[in-house]
């Protein structure tokens, strides 16, 4: 029973995430791209909100960003970023080694923008 319940509390902890924690730890892609981060981040965009639909993007101070999260929290996150020729891209992602609700898809478009 208590092997249950800290299995359970290990799990709860896992969901709980935010686009900074994720940053925090290694990428599960590193990338670049000669695109610029406007017309990457767009490209993927469209594939994500084609695999879910709780895609948001937004601009930041040096590029932009893509998440995915589900009730709050977030599963994947895309940070594009420019660099004098192109753009830098890394994907972060809650429990990389689990399967997710569109997970290979959301992978494979950022591999297929580059």
């Amino acid at each position: 029973m208590r092997i249950l319940i800290g299995a359970l509390a290990v799990a709860l902890l896992a969901g709980c995430v935010s686009p900074g924690d994720l940053e925090s730890n290694d990428p599960s892609i590193s990338a670049s791209t000669e695109k610029d981060p406007k017309r990457y981040a767009l490209c993927v965009l469209q594939r994500w909100q084609d695999a879910r639909s709780d895609v948001t993007m937004s601009e930041t101070e040096y590029g932009y960003r893509l998440i995915a999260a589900t009730n709050n929290m977030t599963d994947e996150l895309l940070s594009i970023r420019k660099m004098s020729k192109g753009s830098s891209v890394k994907l972060y992602q809650r429990m990389a080694w689990a399967p997710g609700y569109g997970r290979s898809d959301m992978e494979r478009a950022v591999r297929s923008c580059l």
